[in-house]
């Protein structure tokens, strides 16, 4: 049984671990937005914790992997928890509409540490996110994946996901292919 846990102080040691032991919430920017974010904890980890739970968009803009900076949404990170950190999810969104700028993948984005994949703790989460979406006043959110990543289909599938179909990612995120998926609210 898995519950989303909002970032606190009490739930960051574990969390700093699975950073240290070469997890990453980014899938793209991997063990450099690891690094960074272990940087930003060692300098202010209240600040950081709190910086995870932004549903005005208060926080500095957003570094691209390409190094650009964009404005960041409003948006929230919740971290999986069983009787241990399991990885993270979050979700962002345009206030007023379901529509992203072209610089955000999809509403939400998931990591699960590897030594607990496997276990459909992402399909859970998603699952228990959802709602909190329809509460941020979305109608459907849309999520991407690799064309060659069949696990993270699976969760959006187990989830009442369609597949919309490819797309090129924008060159900020290095290009290539991905596929877009929604899920109606």
């Amino acid at each position: 049984m898995i519950t989303l846990v909002r970032p606190d102080l009490d739930h960051l040691d574990r969390y700093i671990e699975a950073l240290e032991r070469g997890w990453s919430p980014d899938n793209i920017r991997l063990k450099v937005a690891a690094d960074e974010q272990l940087q930003r904890i060692a300098v202010d980890a209240l600040g950081f914790v709190n910086g995870l739970d932004d549903p005005e968009g208060k926080q500095p803009p957003l570094k691209m992997p390409d190094g650009t900076t964009m404005r960041r949404l409003p948006g929230f990170h919740r971290w999986i928890w069983d009787d241990d950190f399991c990885g993270s999810i979050s979700l962002r969104w345009e206030p007023g509409t379901s529509a992203l700028p072209p610089h955000v993948l999809g509403h939400i984005g998931y990591a699960v540490v590897p030594w607990k994949e496997g276990r459909g703790y992402a399909t859970e989460a998603l699952r228990q996110i959802l709602p909190m979406a329809r509460e941020a006043g979305l109608e459907e959110v849309s999520l991407t994946a690799n064309p060659g990543n069949p696990a993270s289909h699976r969760v959006i599938y187990k989830n009442g996901g369609t597949l919309v179909g490819p797309f090129t990612k924008p060159d900020v995120y290095g290009g290539g292919e991905g596929w877009l998926f929604r899920i109606g609210l």
